[in-house]
């Protein structure tokens, strides 16, 4: 194992999360074990429920929760929700959201289209959490709606997903988290309201971080590639909309080269069928570097986790893609204690007894011997349609394109040799590309308006945030910055400039 006291200090440089002791954790595997949890939490509440997830149904799973939630509010618990609005759009109506707010319960909406934000819909409130009374909280990639839940009176399975249960001091870290987001995009959280600062008692012995990321800051791709690199034996990812960009790719390849034992679990079914060719696709730099790919053969897996070495192990919302890297708020835990990690194996392992591997073989995609024995056994087929919303999910759409893009980029720049799988992406791109050219030359005048109308929303929103800007620096004070030059025989020779600033220099 490499060494701890290093370990520790890359791990809470890359992250901006301290390790934190004294916890218990569960692992708890699909709704069946997820919902029940999140409910008797709920209804167990003295003081306050902070719940945020990117998901909300307006079926039978998201009324019982809206009930459990009002019935609290009720009783006098202070009750805040958010929500995503993208996630939750035409899946919750203002009927639902009223009902919570007429009990007392304050809910936000994360990001609502903005028209002086004409970009604001690619940064998203991602994260699956809820914290009650500081004591007990969850962090987990489920969503509130019955494709969790499955149908059994139809032969519907439900959704494959993990999550786990925390206790101890690192719940306040996670309040904390959405006491992050709820400023974002309101008022701020009163501090008697949060457990942090609180004593807060043991709920065990086990150390984890709660990793909370945001856009435009990469810290849980830091740690996954901090993992990758630091993995002798294991490392073992499941992922429901994996698109790695080259520098992570290139960290999988580099651990499996060295005798790493790597694998991937992703779906076999996928909620935007068209972006199946473009994840295989992905898949033979990997295979050729010696990571195993495995497919899940049930109707969607959701899950996002990491195990690696038997002593590190990563619980949350981040899929292995741009969006959650880079785009979206995130919400993570990642437990490093030997035995939360074996159990995270031994259900890995059952995982995979569902999954076909995928292999290289005369340059194509080939099910295992093994994956034949089991079609022949009557499993499922490894391609089929998902029991999930068929408008599909924003991080598979964000994650497609982003390959898209990088497809057409090789193919233009030559960075990289394309797999044959691409033949078909670069050609429906070039296909889209003829028939834009066709356009602007028929009717050239069709063709310049929207490009028009796209630079002046983006001038007015851009003019918006100006006078927002100086109007916030002058009802805070604030000077305006002049740079002041030092003279450079001063800076060479290590003697301190004048710290007066020259005439020139003035502030206003």
């Amino acid at each position: 194992m490499p060494n701890p006291e290093l370990l520790d200090q890359a791990f809470t440089r890359a992250t901006g999360a301290s390790l934190v002791g004294g916890n218990g954790v569960r692992l708890l595997r699909d709704a069946r074990e997820n919902y029940p949890a999140w409910l008797e939490a709920i209804r167990g509440a003295e003081r306050t429920v902070f719940f945020e997830n990117y998901m909300w149904c307006e079926d039978e799973t998201g009324r019982e929760f809206r009930d459990a939630l009002v019935a609290k509010a009720r009783a006098g618990v202070r009750v805040r929700l958010i929500y995503d609005w993208l996630g939750s759009r035409f899946r919750a109506s203002s009927r639902y959201w009223q009902a919570l707010r007429s009990a007392g319960i304050e809910v936000r909406c994360f990001n609502p289209p903005r028209l002086w934000v004409p970009f604001g819909a690619l940064h998203r409130d991602h994260r699956k959490m809820l914290a009650v009374d500081g004591a007990v909280g969850f962090v987990t990639g489920l969503c509130i709606g019955r494709m969790w839940v499955g149908d059994p009176r139809r032969g519907v399975p439900p959704w494959r997903d993990t999550g786990v249960e925390i206790r101890g001091p690192a719940v306040a870290e996670i309040e904390r988290a959405f006491a992050q987001v709820w400023a974002a995009i309101g008022p701020p959280l009163a501090p008697e309201e949060l457990a942090a600062g609180q004593l807060t008692p043991e709920g065990g012995s086990v150390g984890l971080r709660i990793v909370a990321s945001a856009p435009g800051i990469t810290s849980v791709l830091r740690l996954d590639q901090l993992i990758a690199a630091a993995a002798r034996r294991t490392l073992w990812l499941t992922d429901a909309y994996f698109a790695g960009i080259p520098s992570y790719v290139q960290s999988l390849q580099a651990a499996a080269r060295d005798g790493v034992d790597v694998r991937l679990l992703v779906p076999g079914a996928s909620d935007l069928s068209l972006l199946r060719p473009l994840s295989e696709a992905g898949y033979r730099p990997l295979l050729q570097a010696g990571v195993r790919v495995f497919e899940w053969k049930g109707s969607m897996l959701h899950a996002k986790t990491a195990v690696a070495d038997g002593c590190w192990a990563r619980v949350g919302s981040s899929n292995l893609n741009i969006a959650s890297w880079i785009g979206n708020f995130e919400l993570d835990a990642l437990v490093e204690e030997a035995a939360f990690a074996a159990a995270m194996e031994r259900m890995y392992l059952e995982d995979l007894d569902g999954s076909i591997e995928i292999v290289l073989r005369r340059r194509r995609f080939r099910m295992s011997r093994r994956a034949r024995r089991l079609a022949r056994a009557g499993a499922p087929p490894r391609v089929g349609t998902s029991t999930g919303d068929p408008r599909g999910s924003a991080s598979r759409a964000a994650a497609g394109a982003l390959r898209i893009g990088r497809t057409v980029g090789a193919a233009l720049s030559e960075q990289r040799l394309l797999a044959p799988t691409e033949a078909r992406a670069v050609a429906a791109v070039g296909v889209v590309l003829v028939a834009a050219v066709g356009i602007m030359a028929l009717w050239p005048l069709i063709a310049a308006v929207p490009v028009m109308v796209l630079f002046a929303w983006a001038a007015l929103a851009l003019f918006a945030k100006a006078l927002a800007l100086r109007r916030e620096r002058r009802r805070l004070g604030q000077p305006r910055l002049r740079i002041a030059h030092t003279h450079h025989g001063s800076a060479r020779s290590g003697v301190a400039p004048d710290s007066r600033p020259p005439p020139s220099a003035t502030n206003n």
